[in-house]
C-alpha cells in the first residue's frame, strides 16, 4: 500500500470524522482520481511537439497519455474540428496515490519561488485544479532531453461535497497550502 494511502486510512479518516461529525467511515470524502492535462496550441503547426508531450506526460504519470482533439473549429486560431491539440492522462487507485505523494513532497517544493498552493483552487464541489507552469519540476523529466518547457494542469477529484471538506482532506494528506 502507498505511504499516502496509509496516512489517509490511519490519520485523515479519524481526523475528518471528528472535525465534520461523520457518523460512518463511508461518509468521509475520498480521493477519486487525478487528471493531468497538457494543452498544446502550438501543436497545430508542429506535430512533433505533441509526440514529445505525450512521452513526457507518460513518464510523469507512469501511464500512457492519450491525445486530445479539438471539439470544434475556430477559424482565427486556424483550428479544425478533430485536430490534435493536447494530451491527458487519468490516474486512479495505486498510481493516483503514488503520483500525489511525489507531487506533494517532491515536485511542488521544486517550483521556483514556491510559497505554497493558494486556497482559491477549488471549484465549489470539492475538486481542485493546480496550474503548473513548468513540467520540469517533476523528477522523472530529464532537463537535457526536453526541447521546450510546457505547462500543465493537475486536477484532483474528490468525493467531498464542499470546498472546506476538500481543503481539510488535502491539507491532512500533506498538500502545502499557503499559511
Amino acid at each position: 500500500m502507498s505511504r499516502l494511502k496509509e496516512i489517509y486510512k490511519s490519520k485523515v479518516v479519524p481526523s475528518m470524522m471528528r472535525e465534520f461529525g461523520y457518523k460512518n467511515v463511508m461518509a468521509v470524502p475520498k480521493m477519486e482520481k487525478v487528471v493531468l492535462n497538457m494543452g498544446l496550441g502550438e501543436a497545430i503547426q508542429n506535430v512533433k511537439i505533441l509526440d514529445a508531450a505525450v512521452a513526457e506526460l507518460t513518464q510523469i504519470a507512469g501511464q500512457k497519455a492519450v491525445i486530445t482533439k479539438a471539439k470544434k473549429s475556430i477559424a482565427s486560431f486556424k483550428l479544425r474540428k478533430g485536430m490534435p491539440i493536447g494530451c491527458m492522462v487519468t490516474l486512479r487507485r495505486q498510481r493516483m496515490w503514488d503520483f500525489l505523494d511525489r507531487f506533494f513532497n517532491l515536485s511542488l517544493p521544486r517550483v521556483r519561488d514556491f510559497r505554497g498552493v493558494p486556497d482559491k483552487i477549488f471549484d465549489g464541489r470539492g475538486n481542485c485544479t493546480i496550474g503548473v507552469k513548468e513540467h520540469i519540476i517533476f523528477p522523472e523529466i530529464d532537463y537535457d532531453k526536453i526541447d521546450k518547457v510546457k505547462g500543465m494542469n493537475v486536477t484532483i477529484v474528490t468525493t467531498a461535497k464542499t470546498d472546506a471538506e476538500a481543503y481539510y482532506l488535502l491539507k491532512e494528506l500533506g498538500m502545502p497550502f499557503r499559511a
